[in-house]
């Protein structure tokens, strides 16, 4: 089934204006896709809607990566100005996107208020850079770096994005991308889910800009993705366990979750808590441990797309993406949510 799959199969039109460039008044205030797997049937309703959907004894679980100021701009000692994105920490030093005209192996960056870089060199067609600064790393950076939004949000971040590009319970730092399908919660949302009877959890996994790589055809092929780090506590490993053994509904909050839990519990009686997701779900795919996902509207042709066709149904999915681009629902990482049930 899998080498039968093409990226046509999950492409879509998306008039522009359908792409949030801001995110709503309210967290919560975002609307809702409710779509349920048994029958096709959707409802539409707002994410404070959420805690109806949720029964005593179900299992949420968020991502509590935070998202760092990854996008630094500076000056080359000629006056040249650059600008790097952040993407991993890499032996001396991070890995990083460039623009702005050439680098040069060894050539010294200004970014301001004491940080500075030297670019070593190239690495796996990124630029690896040295960066120089008194104090921890990344709390200059917090001074100095802006957020990185993603390539289609047309606009410069403002400082309000420094707390709505991030969710209400981050609290890892290590991410360049928001796991956007958390940006929808407030914390008295949370706590109406708790009241439920619902048991609240968390796991990590580092974001990285390959969420937003468009997939090509080799990549389906191949069944692997970029790679991108993930932590799961035991306690939630534990969670989990006694879930599954109980019939209970697993929540999955995002992609990310999806893919850290799913990675994580390839061996079910021998969970690897720690390490890197390059798993790649696409249609063909038995979930073990997701039963529903919170999640957004996705980038045509991405593979957090595949994922959700992979839970739901590649047809249902396109269904529910024509009915939401029909009734004006918003798209991306500021956009509106999906409950898939």
């Amino acid at each position: 089934m899998i080498k039968e799959l093409t990226l046509q199969d999950f492409d879509y039109d998306l008039p522009s204006h359908l792409i949030a460039q801001f995110p709503s008044r309210r967290r919560d205030a975002s609307r809702l896709m409710v779509l349920h797997r048994e029958d096709g049937r959707m409802e539409d309703r707002v994410f404070s809607d959420l805690p109806l959907y949720l029964e005593e004894g179900d299992l949420l679980i968020l991502n509590d990566t935070k998202v760092i100021p990854a996008r630094l701009i500076g000056r080359r000692t000629t006056g040249g100005r650059r600008e790097f994105l952040l993407l991993r920490p890499c032996e001396g030093g991070w890995r990083c996107l460039a623009k702005g005209g050439r680098i040069r192996e060894g050539e010294r960056i200004d970014f301001g208020k004491g940080l500075s870089g030297t670019v070593r060199g190239r690495e796996g067609g990124m630029w690896v850079v040295e960066f120089h600064c008194e104090g921890p790393f990344l709390k200059v950076l917090e001074q100095v770096g802006r957020v990185p939004l993603p390539p289609y949000i047309k606009r410069i971040d403002d400082p309000a994005d420094r707390q709505r590009y991030q969710t209400v319970y981050a609290r890892s730092p290590g991410a360049v991308a928001a796991p956007t399908a958390g940006l929808h919660f407030t914390i008295e949302l949370l706590e109406a889910i708790r009241e439920r009877g619902v048991r609240v959890e968390t796991v990590t996994l580092h974001v990285g800009w390959g969420t937003f790589k468009p997939l090509k055809e080799e990549d389906i092929v191949r069944g692997r993705l970029h790679g991108e780090e993930y932590s799961i506590p035991a306690s939630v490993a534990e969670a989990v366990r006694e879930a599954r053994e109980k019939g209970r509904r697993i929540f999955a909050t995002g992609t990310t979750v999806t893919r850290a839990l799913e990675t994580a519990f390839s061996d079910p009686d021998n969970p690897l808590l720690k390490g890197e997701s390059d798993l790649f779900i696409m249609p063909g795919y038995r979930f073990r441990v997701v039963d529903a996902l919170i999640t957004n509207f996705h980038l045509p042709r991405s593979s957090p797309l595949l994922l959700v066709s992979a839970l739901a149904g590649r047809d249902l999915i396109m269904e529910a993406y024509k009915r939401a681009i029909e009734k004006g629902y918003r798209f991306y990482s500021y956009g509106d949510a999906m409950l898939i049930l």
